[in-house]
């Protein structure tokens, strides 16, 4: 896989709440940024691809509190 990377969205600092990806053309592979020993998510791309697309659309849905 190629290096973790950042988004431009997240800031300089080290410690800021953020995720980080590895993408390749067939799997991104997802973790957060201040635990990355916790292990991470892997996605295949089109997959990933979707939920970017939705997020960004506004219409992933909203979870309710339990």
């Amino acid at each position: 896989m190629t290096a973790w990377t950042r988004s431009s969205y997240s800031g300089t600092n080290e410690h800021s709440d953020c995720v980080e990806v590895q993408l390749t053309p067939q799997v991104t592979a997802v973790r957060d940024s201040k635990s990355p020993e916790a292990g991470h998510l892997t996605l295949p791309a089109p997959t990933w691809s979707a939920l970017l697309t939705t997020l960004r659309d506004g219409t992933a849905p909203v979870p309710q509190p339990f």
